[in-house]
């Protein structure tokens, strides 16, 4: 590949403070795109995509043509090549993947590999655009119907600020986050890929709650209360009490109330926990033993759930064991010779 150009991209990870399990349903989410994340380096050319990880075993090497990613081995792989073929490079990259985001903890280490592979295979075009495809490359991969938070995060990240989506129109608000608020990731221990999980259980839940009382995005308490059906009440209520939180913590960190940040965070983790039943034990007691540590405002399960990490708000200097985060700028990619 003489002469080919090389090329650096890099895309963040992120953690949601409140708003899971409602961008499927065209709600809203209160994400960040934080400090850490995944690079590929390599040199563009040739009619195969070519690439090794330092973290995964194995190396991805996709056609062009690529027709079935799913088929793909080594797993990782898969998202390379949906990717692909999502996008239909008109060369190809040999290279690696490097990445600061612990695996399988719901901190979006898919999308940010999605984001920063796309980027460097040429992708040009909006945050918006970016998003949709590489959601798309999330389904052909792993099968889950996933929705867009995670990878809209990723290209849209704005420095110092969450941001406020709006999953139905795709519309994303920067929040600045307060000086005097920080947010900390602490892994629980438990390990988790979506594809092994009740996920998709969990959408078609909600869809079938929908085709009774309408989209969960625009229905109001009473609308779900008056489900006959005791599981799809569960699930609907925790839709749109979740919306409802998402605006209140927005409110609450613009005028930097911290204690009412903790409480929206608090009653999210319990909604999560018994109305939409995707919490665990491990992800109790972190929760339960944070929210008893002085100087912690609050303290949920973050992400999809079934595992990974919690997210809490803390005053500043809290000793916790975790990831002390920054919120980022979005995905970006350099080419150099």
């Amino acid at each position: 590949m003489t002469g080919a150009s090389r090329v650096r991209a890099w895309a963040p990870g992120r953690v949601n403070l409140v708003g899971d399990h409602t961008d499927y349903t065209g709600g809203l989410a209160l994400p960040l795109a934080v400090d850490l994340g995944t690079e590929v380096l390599g040199r563009r050319g040739g009619s195969r995509v070519v690439v090794r990880s330092d973290e995964e075993a194995g190396v991805a090497e996709i056609d062009l043509e690529i027709e079935d990613p799913s088929s793909v081995d080594p797993p990782w792989a898969r998202y390379v090549a949906a990717v692909v073929a999502e996008l239909r490079p008109v060369s190809g990259l040999r290279g690696a993947v490097r990445t600061t985001l612990p695996l399988g903890a719901g901190l979006a280490s898919s999308a940010a590999l999605e984001v920063a592979l796309a980027l460097a295979v040429g992708f040009d075009g909006s945050a918006r655009d970016l998003a949709l495809l590489c959601q798309r490359a999330e389904h052909a991969a792993t099968g889950v119907p996933t929705g867009v938070m995670d990878q809209l995060t990723s290209a849209a990240g704005v420095a110092g600020h969450a941001l406020l989506l709006d999953c139905a129109r795709l519309a994303v608000d920067p929040v600045r986050l307060p000086d005097d608020i920080e947010v900390v990731v602490i892994h629980s221990g438990e390990r988790r890929g979506l594809a092994r999980t009740a996920y998709a259980r969990r959408r078609t839940e909600c869809e079938a709650a929908e085709a009774r009382v309408g989209p969960l995005a625009r229905a109001d308490r009473s609308e779900v209360e008056a489900l006959d059906d005791p599981v799809l009440r569960r699930r609907a209520r925790h839709v749109v009490t979740e919306n409802a939180r998402v605006t209140a913590l927005a409110t609450a960190l613009a005028s930097g109330d911290g204690l009412s940040a903790g409480a929206v965070l608090a009653a999210s983790h319990a909604s999560l926990r018994d109305d939409f039943e995707v919490s665990t034990p491990a992800l109790d007691a972190l929760v339960a033993r944070l929210t008893a540590t002085p100087g912690v405002l609050g303290a949920r399960l973050t992400g999809a759930g079934f595992g990974g990490c919690v997210v809490a708000l803390t005053e500043p200097g809290v000793p916790i064991d975790g990831w002390h985060v920054q919120a980022s700028d979005g995905a970006s990619v350099a080419a150099f010779r």
